[in-house]
């Protein structure tokens, strides 16, 4: 009996420790906000001159953003993590 409790409570950890190595991961892969890099009517949420997502009026404009992969849009011209003034 206390072999089978002992496989089992084993089988549990692994389970759980899988379980929270792929949320672990997850959490590190969130997207990041990427502004003044938008196609106008492609903008992902507001921003003070507009109230929806695919409002924005113009190419670039600084206060509209899109979520992409962390570490993305850094490496696009153009692109910032923080509105631009």
């Amino acid at each position: 009996m206390n072999s089978k409790l002992i496989a089992q409570a084993a089988m549990a950890a692994v389970f759980t420790t899988a379980a929270l190595g792929s949320t672990v991961a997850l959490a590190e892969d969130k997207p990041q906000k990427c502004y003044g890099i938008v196609k106008a009517g492609s903008n992902d949420c507001q921003t003070s001159t507009h109230a929806c997502a695919g409002t924005s009026e113009s190419d670039g404009d600084s206060e509209s953003w899109i979520y992409l992969p962390k570490g993305t849009c850094e490496k696009i011209v153009g692109g910032s993590l923080k509105p631009k003034s």
